[in-house]
């Protein structure tokens, strides 16, 4: 897939969450094709949650290229999670493609069985699922959604770590994608900040929990990233302006935020923990 630029998007929405990948306009840019890998993943198994698009599938491509084994997790069967597949494979790769509703300890720890099993270990884990319903006001915030929310984003976080655990040799890592949301907030996404918030402060504390085994913890903290994300939970007029207020003046390509992944996921990173990286379009968090 070809690099672009979108300063706007055509008006669309699209009516369940997670959204689909391949019925967006225009597709989302997931591979750089002028990227040059390094083998700086060689060996190296990695799990990536939400990985069938988006973030997610970009992070798994370019891991592909450095020469990881991969093992994506996705909610549901669908063309986008063997779309990434196949795109990996292609590179060369290898990918297991695991279903699983991470919103359940029961199920994150199935699905880790799962990737350990047939990837035979574990070196990096990726918390990268989430949702997003977007509300007026926080009397429109349902108890139901409230929980949703936390358990799509922060449970399933919390879950997968503790599943992976007893995994973790020292030299693994862990990366969380977090929010600007996290820092800035959001007057339409109050409990969805909250628990961006959460993994921040879940990331902070689990780099501290874990220094003394060897195993790092980061995080990545997106601006507004062209994802299926987007066009399941914003209007088709939020769809249209998206990203266009940044001071880059538009919204990242999921491929623009792998690269960051590659280094808190590899050697380079070394000294590197408790962190959180702002890929945003210029915003500045201080």
């Amino acid at each position: 897939m070809q690099k672009q630029e979108q300063e706007t998007f055509p008006a669309q929405h699209q009516n369940r969450q997670p959204g689909r990948e391949a019925e967006m306009n225009p597709r989302p840019c997931y591979d750089n094709p002028g990227y040059k890998a390094a083998g700086k993943l060689t060996g190296k198994r990695a799990l990536i949650s939400g990985g069938d698009s988006g973030i997610g599938r970009a992070v798994a491509v370019a891991y592909a290229k450095e020469g990881a084994d991969i093992a994506i997790v996705h909610l549901r069967e669908g063309g986008d999670a063997q779309e990434t597949a196949e795109a990996v494979k292609n590179l060369g790769g290898r990918c297991i493609k695991i279903e699983a509703d991470l919103r359940t300890e029961k199920s994150a720890q199935k699905a880790m069985e799962t990737a350990i099993s047939q990837m035979g270990g574990l070196d990096i884990l990726i918390n990268n699922a989430a949702v997003q319903y977007p509300q007026n006001s926080l009397l429109d915030i349902t108890a139901e959604q409230m929980r949703d929310t936390f358990e799509s984003n922060i449970f399933s976080c919390f879950y997968m770590t503790k599943a992976a655990l007893p995994h973790l040799a020292g030299g693994a890592c862990i990366i969380n994608t977090a929010s600007v949301t996290a820092f800035e907030g959001s007057p339409e996404l109050i409990d969805y900040s909250a628990a961006k918030g959460a993994m921040v402060a879940f990331t902070r504390s689990m780099a501290l929990s874990l220094v003394d085994r060897g195993v790092r913890v980061n995080a990545v903290a997106p601006g507004p990233v062209w994802t299926p994300l987007i066009v399941s939970s914003f209007s088709p007029e939020k769809v249209q302006s998206f990203g266009s207020t940044r001071p880059m003046g538009r919204a990242a390509q999921p491929y623009e935020l792998a690269p960051m992944y590659v280094y808190l996921g590899c050697e380079d990173s070394s000294d590197v923990t408790g962190q959180v990286f702002h890929i945003n379009g210029g915003t500045v968090i201080n």
